[in-house]
């Protein structure tokens, strides 16, 4: 392992830079017969990815619905990305497309609650894609680590909506 020199590291004494050190979390949510092959495959070839990416297999991105992408950003994903079939070669017809539109409306929410909508994105793969694979793993860690840490990590409900810790159950009408 190389050495590395200490004011390179994030520290609170020293007010280094928060995103220099910051190591994102991201869910990949990878269709079974495309994006989740093409990640087989790229293991296969011994092409590494960041360990930041959580690859999770879906039947098809299809199944992906809006409240399992907002659900991540509120579990703490800093990003999340959808990677299904070829637009055309979805073997479920038109999963992939049905994905690419709660995609952009999720993109649309994220953006109402100001978050950057760059955090969410969709790819589409062949299963022959590993290395395309690695490189979509490469550039979404290092857009979400430009962007920083997610401000709602535990403040975004599964509607969309920011929470208000300030806010009792008990004092809301019906």
């Amino acid at each position: 392992m190389p050495a590395t020199r200490p004011e390179h590291h994030f520290s609170v004494h020293s007010g280094g830079n928060m995103k220099e050190d910051f190591e994102p979390e991201i869910l990949a949510f990878c269709c079974k017969y495309c994006a989740y092959a093409a990640a087989d495959l790229a293991g296969s070839m011994r092409l590494s990815y960041p360990p930041a990416v959580k690859v999770i297999q879906l039947p098809c991105t299809g199944r992906v619905d809006m409240i399992n992408l907002l659900k991540a950003f509120e579990d703490g994903a800093d990003g999340v990305y959808v990677a299904g079939c070829l637009e055309g070669e979805c073997h479920f017809i038109k999963g992939n497309l049905r994905a690419k539109k709660r995609v952009a409306a999720v993109k649309d929410i994220l953006a109402s609650i100001g978050l950057e909508p760059g955090r969410l994105q969709m790819y589409n793969l062949s299963s022959a894609m590993g290395p395309r694979f690695t490189e979509i793993a490469r550039e979404m860690t290092e857009t979400i680590r430009a962007f920083g840490p997610s401000p709602i990590k535990g403040k975004l409900n599964a509607c969309g909506r920011v929470v208000d810790p300030a806010v009792r159950p008990e004092t809301l009408t019906t």
